[in-house]
């Protein structure tokens, strides 16, 4: 198996993650691949990145990505398929990405069931752009009907740089954080690396995912700097990714 990274420590490779949580593998679904050949592609390589177990998160976005369980649910009973066919081995799952807007609020109003990554655990993201009012009501409607939010890549919400303590807010009201992996390499620039460090040093990360959507996401995740990085967020023993294989 080719292994991503030259350390001295085999806790810096992905494989230890063994799950990925995050990604947009699905055809055609939403902003991730386009189409079966580039997803089996994507999914050959991160098998050979040292994954043994993959949830992939289509987005649920209002009118632009209005997925539903059952679309997203057939769209990964299609690339299973497709995968034994292959005979490419490995575990798939899929749950949602899911945008906290009035969209998901009157999915919520309408006690409707979301997709989850493990037993409750639920991703949800916000506006990147701008700060996002009526978050911790969602939220907390959430958390009232059993489910346990797990923020996507909260270190690419940039616009809390200088308020950080919003992050304390949300760990204090029990929200999981979930990191982005290229986040660690400069990928989405420096700001946001900066504040990905920020929160490991808060020990706030609980999982960690590559949120693929291309084939630029993979190359990118075998960039050497990766695993210093990598090997530090795991040195924080709050990352459960593991805890998913069940």
């Amino acid at each position: 198996m080719f292994n991503l990274f030259k350390s001295k420590s085999s806790s810096s490779s992905l494989s230890t993650l063994k799950v990925d949580m995050h990604s947009h593998l699905i055809p055609g679904i939403d902003d991730g691949s386009q189409n079966m050949e580039t997803s089996l592609e994507l999914v050959r390589q991160l098998k050979e990145l040292g994954y043994v177990k993959l949830i992939t998160t289509p987005h649920v976005l209002g009118d632009i990505y209005p997925n539903t369980p059952e679309k997203i649910l057939a769209g990964r009973d299609e690339l299973r398929k497709r995968l034994e066919k292959e005979g490419v081995e490995i575990e798939l799952n899929a749950a949602a990405e899911y945008f906290l807007d009035d969209y998901v609020e009157k999915i919520l109003q309408r006690k409707e069931k979301l997709l989850t990554l493990h037993n409750n655990l639920v991703l949800v993201e916000f506006s990147m752009a701008y700060a996002s009012h009526g978050l911790k009501p969602i939220l907390f409607e959430m958390q009232m009907q059993g489910y346990q939010p797990v923020i996507a890549h909260p270190e690419r919400y940039i616009y809390y740089q200088k308020q950080k303590e919003f992050f304390d807010e949300l760990k204090d009201i029990g929200c999981w954080f979930q990191l982005n992996l290229l986040s660690l390499t400069g990928h989405y620039g420096k700001t946001v690396t900066e504040l990905a460090h920020h929160l490991i040093k808060r020990s706030y990360y609980d999982l960690a995912g590559s949120d693929l959507h291309h084939a630029g996401h993979i190359e990118a995740l075998k960039n050497p700097s990766l695993s210093t990085a990598l090997e530090k967020l795991i040195s924080t023993n709050t990352i459960r990714n593991q805890e998913l294989l069940s």
